[in-house]
């Protein structure tokens, strides 16, 4: 795989709950991040005192965040409405050369900021909410 645009790696939010899926206006910086709890399974037979970990057992989850310059589009709109409404819709998160994430995440933050001699800025976090897919690209 060779490198690959920053600008490539969207987040998208199903807009209308039928599977309309529309980038987030304005981010500029956007990332995901994967986790998986272990079950130590360690016992005094464990081979040798090395712990042991229980295989496809744990709680799995992913992390969406991203920041960028607030425009009020339809798509900030709808991130803003999902957050106050406590929703889980889709959403979608291309990584370029790579494949598509999707599932339902909740909005769990979301920061506005602004300097009297800049632009308004954004941030906001999100965390799954149930199975995701992986379709490759």
């Amino acid at each position: 795989m060779t490198a690959q645009n920053g600008k490539d790696l969207l987040i998208k939010v199903d807009m209308t709950g039928d599977g309309l899926f529309e980038t987030i206006a304005g981010l500029r910086a956007t990332r995901i991040a994967f986790n998986a709890q272990s079950v130590d399974v360690t016992s005094l037979e464990s081979q040798g005192g090395w712990r042991e970990l229980l295989a496809g057992a744990g709680v799995r989850s992913a992390q969406i965040s991203g920041a960028g310059v607030f425009k009020d589009a339809g798509s900030d709109e709808r991130t803003r409405q999902i957050f106050f409404d406590g929703e889980t819709p889709e959403f979608q998160v291309i990584i370029p050369d790579f494949g598509v994430v999707e599932g339902a995440f909740q909005v769990t933050a979301i920061e506005y900021a602004g300097a009297h001699d800049g632009e308004a800025t954004y941030e906001m976090a999100m965390s799954s909410a149930g199975a995701l897919s992986f379709t490759a690209i």
